[in-house]
């Protein structure tokens, strides 16, 4: 069954870092493609970070060279790690799983997530604050 639980989030000055955490089960662990995915009040939820069975990552262009997602069988989890955080980083952080996160991984980059039409899988998120 599909399982997802955030965790690791919190408030931070500009600059710090965090790391997230989503524990999954062995079956959305198995998920051709795994992603983190964020959202502020008023605007879209877009897409983070993605990492398929591979390993292989794609950011966003925001994020690059700031933010790492990675994975670990043994724990079916999925982190990820946010150093030199940035204002524009506050967000409620969602970790997913479906078809249309493999999308993603897949080589294309929707500028948001349509929550009506774009199937998958939500826990429930988990806020980053940071502070200037």
């Amino acid at each position: 069954q599909v399982q997802l639980a955030e965790s690791g989030g919190g408030s931070v000055q500009s600059g710090g870092s965090l790391r997230l955490s989503c524990a999954t089960s062995t079956y959305t662990y198995s998920s051709p493609c795994l992603g983190w995915f964020r959202q502020t009040p008023g605007k879209a939820r877009e897409g983070v970070a993605v990492i398929d069975n591979d390993g292989s990552t794609r950011y966003a262009d925001s994020v690059k060279g700031r933010f790492t997602i990675s994975r670990d069988a043994a724990k079916n989890t999925l982190y990820l790690e946010m150093n030199s955080l940035e204002p524009e980083d506050k967000a409620m952080y969602y970790c997913a799983s479906g078809p249309f996160v493999t999308a993603y991984c897949s080589g294309a980059w929707p500028a948001r997530v349509n929550l009506y039409t774009d199937f998958g899988y939500w826990d429930k998120g988990t806020q980053v604050t940071v502070s200037s």
